[in-house]
């Protein structure tokens, strides 16, 4: 539409000068002859026309080509021929870049200052820790463990998410173990587990993947921890059965392995269940005030595993179960070691 109007602004001065002069032909040369004007103005017609389809023919190829770079990730002013005002395109360009450069230090200064400061508040939460242990009330040593257990927590994920933000994603893949992944979480929320009562049965083998552990670590953390959060209400030693059950093993599948956490605590209400990884999405258990969240875990488990290459499924029955499912893909060669 622009290249139409700027064209007919080109061209309506010479058309209006060609009606001009047809009308002066017309009434004002006398005994003139019609095939001369005719001639005239096809001398004058079929070039204006020749060029304008250049011109146009030009126009939509530029289209197509503008069409095909704004499908890409990059800076088209750096990528087309010269064009009006491209100094100024280059210039803003410019600008933006330095406040972006900026904006990311700033960023990388305050990631450093977090991670550095989680360091630091880790020396006196462990002094909490011996503390804690000298505590004579048992309820009150309960208690205060418990806190003392989630601010560990909150530390580590913390720290962890610094690392994932980073500029420099760390990542150590290398040949995993699945069974010492899901030992190492168990033994980080052992405590919250005990205290829920939950029974926990494991089915896992020799089974290694290609992947980074502390990660997977960090991810099934993520997913017990809802297990607990989601778990039924009580306390192991209560007089009556364990009052929930946390499910995990490992399935081989051709070319892939399927690590699985299921729990039968509160389950996933079916207009949520699509929606969990969303960053900040907290559901309808937070909404009707039983539950406190912050919608970053699963956003951040789904962010982890789709940078370490992996997929995450879940299925779940509000009131009944949840499983969430990790696929590690390209492990073929690993299930053909353990057979040798």
């Amino acid at each position: 539409m622009n290249y139409i109007r700027r064209k007919w602004q080109q061209g309506f001065p010479l058309m209006a000068a060609l009606i001009l002069f047809n009308t002066y032909f017309f009434f004002f040369i006398q005994n003139g002859q019609i095939e001369y004007l005719a001639y005239l103005d096809v001398l004058f017609i079929v070039p204006f026309a020749f060029v304008t389809g250049a011109e146009y023919w030009k126009f939509v190829k530029q289209e197509k080509k503008k069409k095909h770079l704004m499908e890409q990730e990059e800076l088209i002013c750096r990528t087309l021929p010269f064009f009006e005002n491209q100094d100024i395109a280059e210039h803003d360009v410019r600008v933006l870049e330095g406040q972006i450069n900026r904006q990311f230090k700033e960023n990388c200064d305050l990631q450093d200052f977090v991670a550095k400061w989680c360091h630091e508040f880790k020396i006196p939460l462990s002094a909490g820790f011996m503390m804690n242990d000298k505590i004579q009330d048992a309820k009150l040593r309960m208690e205060m463990r418990g806190q003392l257990e989630r601010m560990s927590q909150q530390i580590n994920s913390m720290l962890l998410g610094c690392r994932l933000q980073s500029s420099i994603f760390d990542i150590q893949v290398k040949r995993t173990y699945l069974s010492e992944c899901v030992k190492t979480s168990l033994k980080n929320n052992r405590f919250f587990l005990i205290q829920r009562g939950f029974e926990i049965r494991t089915d896992m083998d020799d089974t290694a993947v290609y992947t980074d552990s502390s990660w997977i670590v960090y991810v099934l953390d993520q997913l017990i921890g809802n297990a607990v959060k989601y778990g039924r209400k009580g306390e192991a030693g209560s007089g009556g059965d364990m009052l929930s059950m946390l499910s995990i093993w490992t399935e081989k599948r051709k070319g892939e392995v399927r690590l699985f956490v299921e729990d039968q605590g509160e389950g996933i209400m079916k207009s949520d269940i699509r929606r969990i990884f969303e960053k900040g999405y907290t559901g309808s258990n937070y909404h009707n005030g039983r539950y406190k969240s912050t919608g970053m875990g699963l956003y951040m488990v789904s962010k982890i595993l789709d940078r370490l290459g992996h997929e995450i499924y879940v299925e779940s029955e509000y009131g009944m179960y949840t499983r969430f499912c990790i696929v590690f893909q390209g492990n073929g060669y690993y299930m053909r070691d353990q057979k040798q």
